[in-house]
């Protein structure tokens, strides 16, 4: 079996830095900041489709600008680095001890998930990790099936974990379970119409879910 984790949200904390970068990244290119709420609402797709919804009217010269701005501004040593949610790494090393493979399906840039594992010494950390720009953008099921192929697992030796409806569609569309977390982007109510297993306080109730038996 393999456990498949969404990255920001999910396993790291690193939803109100994405905030505060999109933010300060429309700042810097002279564009009407969004609301946090409307930056937490993206978080979980692809950089390109996230810019998209979040600034409609921009040309592509600009859009890729503000791409540069945003990801300049994650990456600023100012910012601080982003942190494992307490208790995750307990979770992940004791779902290793069980047998369950590890893997990371995100809306990061390859870049920048190498770079914030690297920066955890978990760089060789999980069996797989696929990221947006080098397949489809979430809630496409492609980074599921990839990440299937490539362990040999089939539908039912899956269980994604995530904190956005875009994960929970993702899952939904390959035909694998999921497992929400409540404490990332998506409120619960949001989360429970895509019928997960269970919808988690901490992660390390995940243990304690019939699934892995």
């Amino acid at each position: 079996m393999i456990a498949i984790f969404d990255w920001d949200g999910t396993l790291c904390d690193s939803v109100e830095h994405i905030v505060s970068a999109m933010r300060d990244a429309a700042a810097e290119l002279a564009l009407e900041p969004p609301a946090p709420a409307e930056v937490r609402d993206i978080v979980g797709l692809g950089l390109p489709q996230a810019l998209a919804r979040l600034f409609p009217g921009l040309d592509d010269g600009r859009r890729a600008a503000l791409a540069t701005a945003y990801s300049q501004h994650f990456s600023s040593p100012e910012r601080g680095a982003s942190l494992l949610f307490d208790g995750a790494m307990d979770t992940l090393q004791a779902l290793r001890a069980r047998g369950i493979e590890l893997a990371v399906a995100t809306g990061k840039s390859r870049r920048g998930l190498n770079r914030v594992l690297a920066g955890l010494g978990l760089a060789d950390f999980f069996e797989a990790t696929r990221c947006a720009d080098e397949t489809c953008s979430k809630p496409h099921p492609r980074m599921l099936n990839e990440i299937m192929t490539d362990r040999g697992k089939s539908a039912g030796e899956v269980i994604m974990i995530g904190d956005s409806e875009y994960d929970l569609a993702m899952a939904r569309e390959a035909g694998v379970r999921s497992v929400a977390v409540s404490f990332g982007v998506h409120g619960s109510e949001r989360l429970a119409a895509f019928e997960p297993l269970a919808i988690i306080d901490e992660l390390p109730e995940l243990l304690d879910l019939p699934i892995w038996r």
